[in-house]
């Protein structure tokens, strides 16, 4: 496939929910499979959980073997992305001619395809049309738009069960998008970049600085919540997003969620 071939278009026209479109994916498609080659996808939090647990690896198993660091244009902020093959195409790692070896686990941008998104805002309300919006990936191999079956964007999100993914990775978009609103130059730390990778990537590892250091001695952190984050993952992982929002984007005078214990 030659370069021009494989670049996407990115159809200048702003679709909402309830846009509709005509598209289906199949192994009958003479393009099958080739969306899954020469990509660049950012993996969200919600899709490393998914896929370490698919693969039974640690978090940071799974970020050393499938996964490249990356800065997050416009933010500085640490995002990953999943690692390619290095073959001629660039292919997916999970990728296989008769389809993907992940397919019920696959990654947020995938499920996505052939829209890609977009927000306005980060959106404290959430959910209103008017903070989302949504746009065509083109790509010239794509035969999927010449199928005749009918979507609207949002039932196309509810049936690739991208909606669920977007609910659980809304903190992550609502810090991302904070962050992109700071001016150019307030730049964050290398220590804070870590944290903020460790609290939303690497797990595993938070779970440890959570519960194995004196994180929960020195905070407020209600007992329900404590218990659950030991053994729900989304539980620990909207807790990482909440305590990266208090440390890093409340003003000193908003009231913060969690307090430090006997404040001097």
């Amino acid at each position: 496939m030659s370069e021009s071939e494989n670049k996407a278009d990115i159809v200048p026209v702003r679709l909402g929910r309830s846009s509709g479109f005509q598209f289906e994916c199949h192994k009958g498609v003479s393009c099958f499979t080739k969306c899954c080659r020469g990509i660049d996808i950012i993996l969200t939090p919600y899709d490393i959980i998914r896929l370490k647990n698919k693969l039974e690896l640690p978090s940071e198993e799974f970020l050393a073997i499938y996964t490249e660091p990356q800065l997050f244009e416009k933010t500085d902020l640490p995002v990953v992305t999943l690692k390619l093959l290095d073959d001629e195409i660039r292919s997916c790692p999970f990728v296989r001619d008769e389809g993907c070896l992940v397919y019920d686990d696959r990654p947020t941008t995938c499920r996505y395809y052939p829209l890609g998104v977009g927000n306005l805002s980060h959106g404290e309300e959430g959910g209103d049309d008017d903070k989302d919006f949504f746009f065509f990936v083109n790509e010239p191999h794509c035969k999927g738009f010449e199928e005749a079956k009918e979507w609207t964007v949002d039932s196309w999100r509810k049936d690739q069960g991208v909606d669920i993914h977007d609910e659980i990775n809304a903190g992550w978009a609502d810090l991302i998008v904070r962050k992109r609103s700071f001016p150019p130059n307030i730049q964050w730390t290398p220590k804070a970049k870590e944290m903020f990778f460790m609290a939303c990537y690497n797990l595993d590892a938070f779970k440890r600085f959570v519960f194995e250091s004196p994180f929960l001695d020195k905070f407020e952190v209600e007992d329900e919540r404590v218990e659950k984050m030991k053994t729900d993952e989304l539980a620990l992982l909207e807790f990482g997003f909440l305590w990266l929002k208090d440390v890093f984007f409340l003003k000193e005078n908003e009231d913060k969620l969690f307090k430090p214990k006997n404040p001097a």
